[in-house]
């Protein structure tokens, strides 16, 4: 793996992911209930840009209607020697998921109150783009602090166990 200068050659060692952009701050904001990879319909100009690393999540989410899932407030920016054959940089997406999938995806949204948001964009082993989905409910004030003195006293703890060997 060749190091170039940028975000975008982050990889996990253990998939051959190559993570493009990473949503940080949802699971700050909700409680991941369960985790879906979906595959996502691009111009060739999005493509280019999202080969350069450059891709925004931060306020991003997924709409189910008319049994297609649409990834919507995605900022992939113009790739800019593409010229007249760029893209809009916050047009909706079509995400690749299989019927029941949606279906499952859509009747959660619907009855009990979840949302659907984009964790990750990354290149898969094959170097195709997935979108990482979490289905997830929102955080009161109150859990998002719980969870912070949670991390917080992991992160002691752990730093405890190096020290004493």
């Amino acid at each position: 793996m060749s190091s170039k200068a940028g975000g975008a050659k982050k990889r996990n060692a253990t998939d051959g992911k190559r993570i493009i952009a990473d949503n940080r701050r949802a699971r700050h904001d909700y409680t991941i209930e369960d985790v879906f990879e979906a595959g996502i319909s691009l111009q060739g100009s999005e493509v280019k840009s999202l080969r350069d690393g450059k891709a925004s999540l931060g306020e991003a989410y997924v709409e189910v209607r008319n049994g297609e899932a649409s990834l919507l407030n995605v900022n992939i920016p113009e790739y800019l020697q593409a010229n007249r054959f760029n893209h809009e940089p916050k047009r909706p997406r079509k995400l690749l998921l299989h019927r029941r999938e949606i279906d499952k995806l859509g009747a959660a949204i619907q009855r009990q109150g979840m949302t659907l948001i984009p964790l990750r964009l990354y290149f898969n082993a094959e170097g195709r783009i997935k979108v990482e989905l979490g289905l997830a409910h929102g955080r009161k004030m109150a859990d998002k602090r719980q969870a912070d003195k949670e991390r917080s006293w992991q992160r002691d703890k752990a730093r405890l166990m190096r020290e004493r060997g």
